[in-house]
């Protein structure tokens, strides 16, 4: 059996408790929970997702993050998959929220940011290299480099911002 997540719907209110591959294989609304890792500079942490991985094998991404479970809030979700699979702890801001349609399933996207001090302990079976790059490093990566699909939606929105997404004021999680 999977992760217990709440089976929402297109105002992202709870419906019940599924378990996350049914409401994947039924294309059924859940909640994912991403971060965006800034370090000190603004850099963004982008990472390779390993060869064996059973979703999006090899592919890149400049998110971490992973399925809210039951009874989870969004940044609850974030803070503990940065620690799942980046080995870190760190306060988690809200950004924005979305629904994603996705390749694999629709989904509510709610993404945050973290400012990052000190090294990563990444999960090998979920990071299989990552590095720090400035944004305009990032976009052209995005352009050049096999990145999950869904993460390039997300980025598009994160980038319009009117610099929301380099305030300093935590936002409220929904």
């Amino acid at each position: 059996m999977s992760e217990r997540v709440e089976r929402v719907d297109e105002q992202d209110r709870e419906l019940g408790v599924v378990d996350r591959d049914e409401a994947i294989r039924n294309r059924w609304l859940h909640r994912v929970a991403t971060v965006v890792c800034r370090d000190a500079t603004g850099r963004i942490l982008v990472h390779r997702r390993p060869g064996s991985a059973a979703r999006f094998p090899g592919q890149y991404n400049w998110m971490l993050g992973g399925a809210v479970e039951a009874g989870e809030s969004y940044a609850d979700a974030a803070g503990r998959e940065l620690a799942e699979e980046a080995g870190i702890r760190a306060q988690v801001r809200f950004v924005l929220k979305f629904l994603c349609h996705g390749t694999i399933s629709p989904y509510w996207l709610g993404l945050h940011e973290a400012v990052i001090e000190g090294d990563l302990t990444p999960d090998p079976r979920e990071i299989a290299w990552h590095a720090w790059l400035p944004e305009p490093a990032l976009r052209e990566a995005l352009d050049q480099w096999p990145f999950v699909p869904d993460c390039r939606e997300a980025y598009a929105r994160y980038v319009a911002l009117p610099g929301g997404h380099r305030s300093s004021e935590l936002a409220t999680d929904p």
